[in-house]
């Protein structure tokens, strides 16, 4: 397909070779009711293959989260390995989430050896149920020590098991849960299906009060868009600061970028749109609900959004789609960039984490309705969020804190690192006459007529949008916008699950106190949404986010400001976030300080990469390139003043070359010196250290390296420019 792609000197893009004849793209066409889910141990395949009782058994685990009958486990085992044969598996692997925040796996054959001297495939109960990868050699801030190497997989059978084929077979993939042989969570999956039950009794609490009968289980669900950068691979294979930390480290702006907006929702090129279709053709088949495609603001950036499912296998699919597109990225030449920030100067990259909450009778608890000031259950739950996310607005940000995501937090195309709430006009107005006592009426939204008689009226939302806002009200749902793009979604719903269920318990027990009071259920809930409302309207902000009068507004107002990751990390281990995730059994103490020692050593780790790269870049190719251009100035110049020509220009720009070389040079012994200084022992102090000090003397090479890139003629400059990177698809 593509031919001596990094031998030749002159390297010709990938896009040059590609051609729609080396992709099949008539298996992308075919019938999505044919092929959804198809390699997906799905509800009807286990109906199909299992002994009646066996599936009674697993579905009340499955839809009621009554514990796990171990005696099924070998007619489960026996009924997934001949599904799972029956597709081409040969392997099958416990799929978990550690703490990297990516996935792991270990494939096992299904093939055991028999007393005949032959072989036969065999997959058990205890396979199924328990495996035992080494703990030590995943991150586990102390609960392991290196020489104690036990952890255990543990099925989660709420989560479908799948297939992944490839060129080389199939293996069966089964989601588990991942701990430590002490017993403590070592991954991202235990911690969430612990929060789902948190959210499930406090909720369950709740409704009994609203005299909900019909519900037996309530469950957080989660639609999560992925934001995305595509460039060619040989560019790619051609940037060392690409390749060994995903974002570009030196790149001075293009001619243009994003400045004319015709990249959003723009043409899709043709070659990009082959790879989305293969991506969604193995995501339908994988049981994937991908709903959305499209070009994002960026050039060079596009954007996968799936339809809601419960949490915890969003979740799992998240994980499955990240995977998936870096995979089928390489079929097209191509390489998927999810860094957050992977371009200096144009938008970055999120990953919008759409949550709600729902019961097993099917009541979205936040769907406002068409009255929302009279639909008490709505209004209760809503409150609750409202209070959850003013209440723990350091959880939050520690939710979306990663080195990738400080470049884009803040800039004018994400949220701000302050977190708030947008609500929308209709229910604005709502709470503000909830906070005055009663809420009598809501706003109607009406019909937007849009002046021609051939244009039909279009139904008008009852509230606008708000880019800026990190925690947005979008109709049936909260829209949490901060969340980086290279980021598990695990761990935010853990948070969000937890707080949630800690102010719907708080509320719940404010509203058992006013009924004893009140003369009627409407008013002691009126009282109890009344106060809250006046407790928490500081963290509501329908305004710009972007603005300086937001910061100092939020700043009167007591809201947190922690304007960089390790202020966030900082927070995570507070008294109140302790007990609040003890109470709640999602994290003990132990847990929580691990996970805390996690993020602040993935920080330091992510950022000395980047510095070690940067560095090398400086010394082998930045400065070689422009001690290049610069001999040739010079040589141009004595060249000149020998046939009498007086080349002022050319020597000014020498001149001005060498001013950049000589500055280059310093700043390149600052960052070394920096780095070379950055403290050894305590954690945190590394962090706030390489923070303080080998960030911004990265940023100040950065800007010296960029003019003496606008300088160098490309004939000189070994490095893929933007304008290539972006723009060549």
């Amino acid at each position: 397909m593509l031919h001596n792609r990094f031998s030749s000197s002159e390297i010709k893009a990938a896009s040059q070779d590609w051609t729609t004849q080396n992709t099949p793209m008539k298996k992308y066409t075919a019938d999505i009711n044919s092929i959804f889910g198809e390699l997906t141990y799905s509800l009807e395949v286990m109906e199909e293959k299992l002994p009646k009782n066996v599936f009674k058994s697993l579905l009340a685990t499955i839809d009621r989260g009554e514990p796990l009958d171990p005696t099924v486990a070998d007619a489960v085992a026996l009924g997934m390995k001949e599904w799972a044969i029956e597709h081409g598996a040969t392997h099958y692997t416990h799929w978990f989430q550690p703490l990297t925040g990516t996935t792991a796996e270990k494939h096992d054959s299904f093939i055991t050896p028999n007393k005949g001297g032959g072989a036969m495939a065999k997959f058990s109960g205890k396979e199924l149920i328990q495996g035992e990868p080494d703990a030590s050699s995943f991150p586990s801030g102390g609960l392991r020590a290196t020489f104690e190497a036990r952890g255990y997989t543990a099925w989660d059978p709420t989560s479908p098991a799948f297939i992944v084929k490839n060129h080389h077979g199939a293996t069966l993939c089964i989601p588990t849960a991942f701990a430590s042989w002490t017993g403590e969570a070592l991954d991202h999956k235990t911690p969430l299906l612990r929060s789902i039950e948190a959210l499930n009794s406090s909720s369950l609490e709740a409704l009994e009060l609203f005299g909900i009968e019909d519900a037996t289980k309530v469950f957080s669900t989660v639609g999560t868009e992925q934001e995305y950068f595509l460039v060619d691979e040989e560019y790619f294979y051609r940037r060392p600061d690409l390749i060994a930390t995903g974002r570009t480290l030196f790149g001075t702006q293009p001619p243009r970028g994003q400045e004319m907006d015709d990249h959003y929702f723009g043409s899709i090129p043709e070659r990009i749109l082959a790879y989305m279709a293969d991506v969604e053709y193995q995501m339908y088949r994988q049981g994937i609900p991908v709903q959305t495609r499209h070009n994002e603001v960026a050039p060079g950036q596009y954007e996968f959004a799936p339809l809601f499912e419960h949490a915890n296998i969003a979740c799992d699919h998240q994980q499955m789609i990240m995977q998936t597109m870096k995979n089928t990225a390489r079929k097209y030449g191509l390489v998927c960039l999810l860094h957050e920030k992977p371009f200096a100067g144009i938008n970055g990259s999120g990953k919008h984490n759409n949550w709600s909450m729902a019961t097993d009778s099917g009541i979205n608890l936040l769907e406002p309705g068409d009255t929302p000031h009279s639909n008490k259950l709505f209004l209760f739950f809503c409150t609750a969020v409202i209070k959850a996310v003013h209440e723990n607005q350091d959880l939050l940000r520690v939710a979306c804190a990663s080195a990738g995501n400080d470049h884009r937090l803040g800039a004018n195309e994400a949220p701000p690192a302050i977190m708030s709430i947008f609500l929308g006009d209709q229910l604005e107005d709502v709470y503000n006459q909830l906070e005055k006592g009663t809420a009598s009426k809501s706003k109607k939204s009406g019909l937007l007529g849009l002046g021609s008689q051939v244009l039909p009226p279009l139904p008008r939302h009852s509230g606008d949008r708000n880019r800026t806002s990190p925690f947005a009200f979008t109709g049936n749902k909260f829209e949490f916008r901060a969340v980086g793009s290279d980021q598990t979604v695990s761990f935010t719903n853990v948070v969000l699950n937890t707080i949630a269920a800690q102010a719907i318990k708080e509320l719940t027990a404010d509203l058992r106190a006013a009924l004893k009071k009140a003369k009627t259920f409407d008013k002691a809930l009126e009282t109890v949404l009344s106060n809250a409302i006046k407790a928490h309207k500081s963290i509501l902000f329908g305004g710009d986010g972007y603005s300086d009068d937001w910061t100092k507004e939020a700043a009167k107002r007591g809201l947190l400001n922690l304007r960089t990751s390790p202020d966030a990390f900082a927070e995570f281990k507070a008294k109140k976030n302790l007990d609040l995730f003890k109470s709640h059994k999602v994290f003990n103490r132990r847990e929580v300080i691990a996970r805390q020692e996690i993020m602040f050593e993935q920080y330091s780790q992510t950022l000395t990469i980047e510095a070690d790269c940067m560095a090398n870049m400086a010394r082998k190719h930045i400065m070689p390139n422009a001690v290049s251009y610069m001999k040739e100035l010079v040589n141009t110049v004595v060249a000149a003043q020998a046939t009498g020509i007086h080349a002022s220009g050319i020597a000014e720009t020498a001149e001005t070359l060498n001013e950049l070389i000589t500055t280059f040079k310093t700043e390149l012994d600052t960052l070394a010196d920096a780095k070379n200084n950055i403290p050894d022992g305590d954690i945190e102090k590394q962090a706030m250290y390489i923070r303080d000090e080998v960030v911004p003397a990265m940023h100040k090479l950065r800007i010296t390296g960029d003019l003496i890139e606008k300088l160098v003629p490309k004939n000189l400059w070994d490095l893929p420019s933007y304008e290539e990177m972006l723009f060549i698809k």
